[in-house]
Parts: C-alpha cells; structure tokens; sequence
C-alpha cells in the first residue's frame, strides 16, 4: 500500500530536517519535544501524579494516570525513543488516551537513557517499577489489579524484555508491542527496503544501539530480545508491526517465535504507516485506530484477568 496521505505530506514537512544520527542526544531529544505542541494535550483525568518508585539505582520518576477511581488494570508504559531520547511531557497525551479508552491506569515510567545511562539501566528501571505495581498495587489502586505491559519501539524493546526476565515473578496479563525494537541485524529486508528517507533510518538505529551498548553486547537476548532462547510461558501479546518501518521484519519474526513457543499472539499489520506513529494519534486516523486496538486488548486481558480471579479459574 502507498504511503498514508498524512504520512506522506508529513515527510514532505520535515525535509531537510536533521536526522536523529546527526546531531547530540540532546539534539534528538529537543527534535521529539518540538513536537509536543502539534500532537495537543489528551483527554482528561480523574488524577495525574507524578511519583518516584523505588528501584534499586534510587528513585524511579513514573506519571500515574488515573482515569476513574476504580481502574479495571494497570498499564505501564514504558515509551520509545531508542533508548535515548524521549520524556513524560513527550508521552503524556498518549498515556492519557490509554488511560480513558482502556478504563485502566497508566504508568508512564521516566526510565533512565542513555549514553548517560546506558544498558541495563533503563530495563532495571522498568523491571523496578513492574515489581512496585505489583506489590503495592493494593495500596496505589485500592485493589490487586491485572498488570499490563506496553511499549513502543525502544520501550517495546524494554517491556519485552522485562516480561521474560520477570516470567514467574510478576503476571502480566498482556504485553503489547508497537513496531519492537527486537533484533541488531540491520540487513534484513525491511532495513533494505526502508533504511533512508523515512522517520527511522538504518543510521539512526546504528546511532541508538551505539549509544544504549558497546557492540558485542548487542546480541545478548536482553537487547535483543528475538535471540532469546525460550519464549515458552510469557504473557498474550499484542505486537503492532508498521508496513514502512526498517523494524518490520523483525517485529514480525518476534511475533512468529512467541507464537511458536505457544504464546497467544495478535499481530497487527498496519499498512501505509511509517516507525513512530502511534504518538501521532491525535492526528490522523490509522495511529489513532492502534491506540484505541492496544487500549481494547488491555481491557479485554484485564477483564479476563478479573473473571478468572472471580471464578478460581487457572
């Protein structure tokens, strides 16, 4: 399929604009807050706190979204970026829109970034605060609730991640996946057909791994998480995978090892769309649609979730 119109006329926009690996972190990251101001503010909450989790490099800085006084589930999220940039303000109106369609609460987590902090700090940060939601969920939320796990891109990478290395610690009801971050081979056939011109360059991904980790680290299944050896027994998963997007092979063949090792997968391909568009929900229809598919699954596993508790199902 031909590039989304609004997609299109946003390349068109942005021509000539500096790529991510062209500049500083500090760069990169004053690209993605420039971009706040269009996107616009989300709906309305019950309450918004912004809280420190414990973890154990000290406190972990995370925006609790609460839309109702009695959520139906806990979503942390834990935003792309790739590793390097991208912060509470930038995710604030996505949370909220989480929040409102889902019916569930919203942790949006701060993790650290590198090249300040690189691997494995912004994972321990998202392990940390996925072990605080379920122990004190009680006295947060009133109530135990179903955990959902979610991402995109490098914070898709991170909740992956963390649902496997936390498998039998902590129950997730769901990991939802948008384009992950799930591989470090940059010669698949979508980095061929997608490595320049688009909003995600082979280059800017060259740029982000080396910055989050030296290269011989690279493979380890903690950064990529489809080189793992056992995916057997982790939560259902959502994974989006976007059509013109140098990670769509690989969040594809992600999906296809989860579901091998029996994992319940809902895989969505989403036509027309380039890498990051879901935080642009708030303008066009396609990224809008995934947010409103990654709130419906959330609602979905947290109610069966609350059925199963009810019953004394398994």
């Amino acid at each position: 399929m031909p590039l989304h119109p609004f997609i299109e006329a946003l390349l068109k926009q942005l021509a000539g604009r500096p790529a991510f690996s062209d500049g500083s972190p500090d760069d990169a990251r004053a690209l993605v807050a420039a971009g706040r101001a269009a996107i616009g503010p989300g709906p309305a909450m019950l309450a918004v706190r912004d809280l420190a989790v414990p973890g154990r490099a000290g406190g972990v800085p995370v925006r609790l979204f609460m839309p109702t006084e009695s959520p139906s589930g806990v979503i942390v999220y834990l935003h792309g970026g790739g590793w390097v940039v991208g912060a509470l303000d930038d995710f604030d109106t996505l949370a909220r829109t989480l929040a409102a369609e889902s019916g569930c609460a919203v942790v949006l987590v701060d993790y650290r970034l590198a090249p300040e902090h690189p691997f494995p700090a912004g994972l321990e940060d998202g392990e940390d605060v996925l072990r605080w939601v379920a122990r004190q969920g009680e006295a947060t939320f009133g109530a135990p609730l179903p955990i959902v796990v979610a991402g995109d891109s490098a914070g898709a990478n991170l909740a992956a991640v963390a649902a496997r290395r936390l498998r039998g610690e902590v129950e997730i009801v769901l990991q939802g996946l948008v384009y992950p971050v799930a591989d470090s081979d940059f010669t698949t056939a979508s980095y061929e057909r997608h490595g320049e011109g688009l909003t995600l360059t082979r280059a800017d991904m060259a740029w982000f791994f080396r910055h989050y980790a030296p290269p011989a680290l690279w493979s380890s299944p903690d950064i990529s998480p489809l080189r793992a050896p056992d995916l057997s027994g982790l939560p259902p998963a959502l994974v989006v995978v976007a059509e013109y997007d140098v990670l769509a092979d690989e969040g594809a063949a992600y999906a296809a090892r989860l579901r091998e090792a029996g994992v319940v997968v809902t895989e969505r391909h989403v036509a027309g769309a380039t890498h990051g568009f879901i935080r642009l929900h708030t303008l066009f229809d396609v990224a809008r649609a995934e947010v409103e598919a990654l709130a419906r699954a959330a609602a979905e596993a947290c109610a069966a979730d609350r059925t199963r508790s009810a019953t004394g199902a398994e």
